[in-house]
């Protein structure tokens, strides 16, 4: 006879029902991961110290055994991070930044693809013998800030580039195949020959002949690999649907720097200077969003909206969390890491994740861990923790605040791309030699005096801080 257990907490009902056979024990340990209770247990558990200029990128392997990363410093490094041991690393043969590194699935982890701000596409072949090989699979004439792999596929996938084309790769070919480019719906646009310049772009996982992107305008596009012309490299194609909240249609100041599928193909969209928005398939507006009468808009559903952090400086990601996407993560300009509750847009952990800024955040494929990177030299890895730890800083609520009032101050000016980021690099410049010269008083204070916990077999706080206050600090740049 089976128990009432409604009024127990911490998860004894979900045991009491594994051990007595009532429930599958995978599904009781995928309940435990995505219980709210040890997401708000996440804290600091590592750091993998080796790269000498700001990490844009950190990907696990599907295994999550290992960990990649690449760096301003054009190095490529193979972590093992149970250990925070390197297990290699490698010049990537790039000129510029590093953003993007991604492994090749079933690949036995010996093919990685890499995308930089020099605009080249490049693959890094580890051989038997050690021996690791770089080679040029493509150019995009600007930067590339992200890859997108075909899922399960050794050989397949995809670049988005600042010159709007799409690029598709084949690693059994020698060349790489331009689909087309993405302009604006609008003729107005500032853009040169109303092209789209393409900050991110990602693949369905349950239908991979879908793909979204994301750039300089107001839509996320989703594309249609089979109705893709391909070779077209002076075409635009028109993508299949768009998805955009309707207060931002018709903006000139917002763009798109970060998506994400989750696995029910819902579309995760966060916007610079703006909110992150969770769409359904059935949000959608269409191939032709510009031609959908008013009152048609203000009939639509409205999708759900995260708030609360600052994304303006840098061009960051957005990410889910837990075993179904339970949750949705993002970083901020003001070094804090954002996870919120997927329904209902309750924020439930708000901590501390670098001294400047939060760029990127990687969940581990199998368990209740994710890696970050952003503008210090180090990765840091992130897990529920034994102890107490608040949930919510104690100054949240103002943390909250300050980064509102920054992105409605910034709305008021109406400024070219071109110029924003000049100024963004401006301030950047001046606020790391600020800090240079805090270092050099020795007023910084250290990693333990803010509360970061370590688990055994990571390095100490004290080689980051150390390695993150010494040398050029220019090397760390926001583009």
């Amino acid at each position: 006879m089976e128990m009432s257990l409604k009024g127990s907490r911490d998860g004894f009902t979900d045991i009491y029902r594994r051990e007595m056979g009532f429930s599958r024990p995978r599904s009781v340990a995928r309940r435990f991961s995505a219980s709210e209770v040890l997401v708000k247990q996440i804290n600091l558990c590592g750091k993998l110290n080796g790269h000498e200029g700001c990490v844009n990128a950190v990907e696990f392997n599907s295994t999550g055994d290992f960990l990649v990363s690449g760096s301003d410093d054009k190095l490529v490094i193979f972590w093992d991070w149970t250990d925070g041991s390197e297990n290699f690393a490698y010049i990537s043969g790039h000129h510029d930044n590093i953003f993007q590194t991604r492994i090749m699935p079933f690949t036995d982890d010996r093919k990685i693809v890499t995308s930089s701000a020099d605009g080249q596409v490049r693959l890094g072949q580890v051989f038997e013998d050690g021996r690791i090989d770089t080679k040029r699979l493509g150019k995009h004439q600007g930067r590339v800030y992200k890859l997108a792999v075909e899922p399960g596929s050794p050989y397949i996938l995809y670049s988005c580039g600042e010159d709007g084309f799409v690029q598709h790769f084949d690693l059994r070919s020698n060349s790489a195949t331009r689909l087309f480019y993405c302009s604006s719906f609008t003729e107005n646009s500032n853009q040169p020959s109303n092209s789209i310049r393409l900050n991110a772009i990602v693949i369905d996982p349950r239908n991979p002949n879908y793909f979204a992107v994301g750039g300089s305008d107001e839509y996320a596009r989703v594309y249609d690999i089979r109705k893709c012309h391909w070779d077209a490299s002076n075409s635009s194609e028109m993508p299949v649907d768009t998805f955009c909240p309707r207060h931002l249609i018709g903006s000139n100041n917002v763009h798109i720097t970060g998506l994400a599928y989750s696995n029910t193909s819902e579309l995760l969209v966060s916007y610079n200077d703006e909110l992150v928005y969770l769409f359904e398939k059935n949000m959608g507006l269409g191939p032709s969003p510009v031609s959908i009468p008013p009152e048609d808009l203000q009939k639509r559903e409205e999708p759900q909206v995260y708030s609360g952090h600052r994304n303006s400086q840098t061009v960051k990601g957005v990410s889910f969390f837990g075993p179904n996407d339970e949750y949705v993560m993002s970083g901020s300009d003001c070094g804090h890491i954002f996870i919120w509750k997927k329904k209902g847009g309750k924020l439930v952990r708000l901590m501390v994740g670098d001294r400047h800024v939060v760029n990127q955040l990687e969940p581990h494929p199998q368990i209740p861990m994710f890696a970050t990177c952003g503008i210090e030299k180090s990765v840091k890895l992130w897990a529920p923790m034994a102890g107490v730890f608040p949930p919510l800083s104690n100054n949240a609520e103002k943390i909250m605040e300050s980064n509102r009032q920054g992105r409605e101050d910034h709305s008021r000016i109406t400024l070219t791309p071109d110029v924003i980021m000049h100024v963004l690099r401006l301030q950047r410049r001046q606020t790391l030699a600020y800090v240079e010269r805090r270092y050099n008083r020795a007023d910084v204070e250290s990693d333990e005096e803010d509360g970061e916990t370590y688990v055994v077999g990571f390095s100490d706080s004290d080689a980051d801080a150390s390695s993150e206050g010494s040398g050029n600090p220019r090397e760390c740049n926001i583009s």
